[in-house]
């Protein structure tokens, strides 16, 4: 026992005093993994995107063809497909905002311990459960004959038509990603410290005057994590379109998905799926500019 823990004591000396040394031995192995498995992942299907598919054998071809890529351009329906599927998480990711800011604030800022206890489980809660099971009560919910049109009804109010519609999907994922909005906005809050709401009243500043050039600047960052949540989540899914979408709801993730299990074309699949990639990329440099890898 002694011997372990003069070798204990020696080990993180050395780490102490070589401080590079110990941060490579700790993340050493996950960045081996992250390499090996994730950014390997991708660099296949950047390279499998240039290849091509023979017709007769349905074989693999080796080589570099911008094919794929010219029938993205030129076919409008990928191009349909692609703004449908950009447009609905943008959608998604501002309905998100607007309603996870007044229960982030209440959760934080009003409610006591007792409450934001109830609260915090409200939003953790749905979490626990199937991701399936949430869809398809949603599917019930919104169809025709559903939840929604039959308390319509008992209170006198037409029916609506919304179930199997690109306004199904726009409801369902904002449920789902919406703790994922509500997380990161109260934490941002519980940062800021309750002086500034005070010195900001002090100055005669009202509510929502505080609310705009206090809270709001300081709660970005946590705000644009949460973007980063929905926002990808939603432009990489396709199992909510194929449950809840209608004819015409099709995302990016369908296309891939139908091309490499159905139609057996990879390198076209690969190509489609460098879009989300490149618009991810696109969304993570404007949320870094945000600071919302500071609210991780």
């Amino acid at each position: 026992m002694k011997a372990t823990r003069t070798w204990r004591a020696a080990l993180s000396a050395f780490g102490w005093r070589h401080g590079v040394m110990a941060n490579i031995s700790l993340l050493g192995l996950p960045a081996v993994w992250f390499a090996c498995l994730y950014l390997a992942a991708i660099g296949a299907m950047l390279v499998t995107a240039f290849w091509q598919v023979d017709d007769l054998s349905g074989n693999l071809i080796p080589g570099f063809s911008l094919s794929n890529f010219s029938v993205l351009v030129s076919d409008p329906i990928y191009r349909i497909i692609a703004v449908r599927t950009v447009f609905i998480a943008a959608a998604v990711t501002l309905a998100d905002a607007v309603l996870a800011w007044p229960f982030a604030y209440a959760m934080v800022r009003l409610a006591g311990p007792k409450l934001r206890a109830v609260l915090m489980a409200l939003v953790l809660v749905p979490l626990w459960s199937s991701y399936l099971a949430r869809v398809y009560a949603w599917r019930l919910i919104l169809a025709h004959d559903g939840v929604l049109n039959w308390a319509l009804s008992a209170i006198g109010i037409p029916g609506v038509h919304i179930g199997y519609s690109n306004w199904a999907m726009w409801i369902v994922f904002s449920y789902l990603w919406l703790p994922f909005m509500i997380l990161p906005i109260a934490a941002a809050l519980e940062r800021i410290p309750p002086n500034l709401m005070e010195a900001s009243a002090d100055l005669g500043e009202r509510g929502l005057a505080t609310f705009r050039r206090v809270i709001l600047p300081l709660a970005l960052p946590g705000m644009a994590a949460g973007a980063i949540f929905t926002f990808s989540l939603t432009l990489g899914d396709f199992v909510t379109p194929m449950l809840v979408g209608g004819t015409g709801s099709d995302f990016i993730g369908n296309v891939v998905y139908a091309n490499v299990g159905v139609t057996n074309n990879i390198p076209f699949a690969a190509a489609y799926a460098t879009l989300p990639l490149g618009v991810m990329a696109v969304f993570l440099l404007l949320a870094r500019r945000l600071g919302a890898f500071d609210a991780l």
